[in-house]
């Protein structure tokens, strides 16, 4: 990485003191002149772990702080970096670390107001200078496993019994929590954030009482079952279909008695009929049941299974982070141990099981790039959720449970980036490593438009699933690609008739072309009224703009033909790009989570390396594996969701002896 000198350093930040983040600073001291006053005059520096390093610059006259400058690109883009301007006009106005944290983003802010005291006491002479520095050797990932910690019982301050202990405030975790609520058992629910996690809105339910009352028939299972085998090469565990198959549609039957109770005007829609399916399943090879449940309601979902667990006299601790699993001498799991906010340790014993739904590990660098470098690779935004660091995965690791061998990350194809970035982690000025977008889930990324790398060359059939482009750019500079299309959008996405969440630009392409302008004006997307200034926008210079004018006059033509003649694709997916204006914009694969963990048997429960099952410990959700593997092809729209709170209930029902 290119060191600053401290001037240019200076100059950088002084110029752009509304700025929040830093790249290129690799190595800083503060300097000092003599002078009176509260501080000694100069720029000072420090750090702080927030759900990555934070650092805080800020510069001191005698008697203020005259220019704060953070760097929190190693936190959550939508959270921890959407707070930072926030968080620096707090500091500036308050002329002081004491400030309020931003409402939804506390680990970022504690992280912020911690390194800027340090600062401030720096300018103070109450501490040491303190002197960053980053050692590129130093970046290279860690055992991602390490060893499970040693605590001795009399580290353990204070013990809570319950007969059925949920590792995670998740989806999954807190449907376990109502479930078992509803049912009489002694239930806690830990989570190590303030809050619960996000809500995914769509589940996938297999021939609920709503999809039959709708006129839909059964689910094809035997054609089903054929696709999971395909595009896992044989390797999915179809005995956990089974389970979802035959057990989702109770799952959602319980959902559905929450809202009655707790949301009565609460509205639930079905995707099922043409909706649900490719226009020519013959053709596509893809086959999309109908099976897709959403409920609009005023009331979170995960909020209402909260309600659920504590009026039925339950407890949801937060900030109480899972340190370790814990077993007897039969090897049956008895509890976990466990942190209180004060750092003070807590044993937990749960008489009938434990259930880890602690999510996948797409914010743990160490295990992305050694589980998973493919996926990796061709990333360039982190959507998942900031406590999914592979906790659960890593204590069950630590007691002889079995993972997953091969990695299956949820990828789309949305991870927008302005010309010349390259996917992959990108190291910031205090060693973290991030994804470089600083925007997700851009829905357009997704429609099958033409599809060209740095070159201008077309090089992959632009129809398939979420993550098949992302792929396949792995073999192209940059690990990227820009997406191509004109003025006809609105009527050729009709025409592709794309499934899924990818269905909400063809559902509203008007609001799409919105955010697209949105995008145009952060420098991300170019709306042209020539093919060659687009050209010039993407970045194309010499033998490359000549290249990708040439590829785009071969699309229409093939677009002419009605048929792919170069990489197959659908013929209802080509659409010419001959209509002024004209669009373009860089895509990387956007990470929601990974599906890679421990394995499970079609009872949710955790099984050892001789695959026999742990007596005790049973698992959901991401942090789960053998439900998908080598990819998630979102062949089912909502099925991640609808397994997990259907493992979540599976494992109270096993637990608890109902089963």
């Amino acid at each position: 990485m290119k060191q600053l000198s401290r001037r240019d350093f200076l100059k950088g930040a002084l110029a752009g003191s509304a700025a929040v983040a830093l790249s290129s600073v690799t190595g800083m001291t503060a300097f000092a002149d003599e002078a009176k006053g509260i501080y000694t005059p100069g720029t000072y520096s420090a750090t702080a772990t927030g759900i990555g390093t934070v650092m805080v610059t800020m510069t001191f006259s005698a008697d203020a702080i005259t220019d704060v400058v953070l760097d929190v690109t190693g936190e959550t883009a939508s959270i921890g970096q959407a707070a930072a301007e926030d968080l620096r006009n707090a500091l500036m106005q308050k002329q002081s670390a004491e400030i309020d944290a931003v409402s939804g983003a506390t680990m970022t802010s504690n992280a912020v107001m911690e390194a800027a005291n340090k600062c401030i006491q720096q300018a103070k002479g109450e501490i040491p200078v303190e002197v960053i520095t980053h050692d590129e050797a130093d970046a290279a990932p860690a055992d991602w496993l390490g060893e499970a910690p040693e605590i001795s019982d009399a580290d353990i301050k204070e013990t809570l019994d319950t007969d059925f202990l949920v590792v995670g405030a998740g989806n999954g975790g807190l449907c376990a929590g109502a479930y078992a609520t509803s049912k009489g058992y002694k239930t806690l629910v830990i989570e190590k954030g303030t809050t619960h996690a996000r809500r995914r809105g769509w589940y996938g339910v297999c021939d609920s009482e709503d999809m039959l009352a709708a006129g839909e028939p059964p689910m094809d299972r035997a054609a089903m079952r054929r696709e999971l085998k395909k595009f896992s090469s044989g390797k999915t565990n179809l005995q956990t279909f089974q389970t979802w198959f035959n057990e989702s549609a109770d799952m959602h039957k319980f959902i559905k008695e929450c809202y009655a109770k707790y949301d009565p005007n609460a509205k639930l829609d079905v995707t099922f009929g043409d909706e649900s399916h490719w226009p020519e399943p013959e053709t596509t090879g893809y086959f999309f049941p109908a099976e897709e449940h959403f409920w609009t309601s005023d009331l979170d979902r995960l909020d209402m299974f909260m309600q659920i667990i504590e009026e039925g006299g339950n407890q949801i601790l937060f900030s109480t982070p899972m340190v370790k699993l814990e077993q007897d001498d039969t090897g049956r799991v008895t509890g976990i141990i466990a942190q209180k906010e004060d750092g003070s340790y807590l044993r937990i014993n749960a008489k009938n099981g434990v259930l880890l739904a602690t999510g996948g590990y797409p914010r743990n660098v160490a295990m992305m790039e050694q589980l998973d470098p493919l996926g990796t690779a061709v990333t360039t935004y982190d959507n998942s959720w900031p406590g999914d660091t592979g906790d659960g995965i890593k204590a069950a690791k630590w007691i002889g449970a079995a993972m997953q061998a091969e990695p299956a990350p949820m990828l789309f194809d949305r991870g927008i980036v302005a010309p010349g970035v390259d996917a992959g982690y990108a190291v910031s000025a205090v060693g973290d490593k991030y994804f470089p977008a600083t925007e997700g889930q851009f829905n357009i990324g997704t429609q099958p438009f033409l599809k060209v790398n740095r070159k201008g060359e077309r090089f992959a059939c632009e129809s398939g699933t979420y993550d098949q482009m992302s792929y396949a750019a792995f073999n192209q500079p940059g690990h990227v690609y820009a997406s191509i299309f004109d003025a006809n959008m609105p009527e050729d996405v009709q025409k592709f008739h794309t499934i899924g969440c990818s269905a909400q630009t063809r559902s509203n392409p008007e609001r799409m072309l919105g955010m697209f302008d949105d995008q145009v004006a952060k420098g991300n997307a170019f709306k042209c009224d020539t093919l060659e200034e687009l050209a010039d926008k993407l970045g194309f210079q010499g033998e490359a703009k000549d290249t990708f004018l040439a590829t785009v006059a071969r699309y229409n033509e093939l677009a002419e033909k009605g048929e792919d003649e170069d990489f197959g694709k659908l013929p209802y997916h080509l659409s010419k790009i001959e209509k002024a204006p004209f669009y373009g914009f860089w895509l990387g694969a956007c990470l929601l989570t990974t599906e890679q963990g421990i394995l499970i048997n079609e009872k949710a429960q955790a099984i050892d390396e001789n695959r026999e099952p742990i007596p005790g410990l049973f698992v959901t959700g991401d942090c789960s594996g053998g439900f998908f593997v080598n990819n998630y092809p979102c062949l089912m729209a909502g099925i991640a969701m609808g397994r997990t709170m259907t493992f979540a209930i599976k494992a109270v029902k096993v637990a608890m002896g109902e089963e």
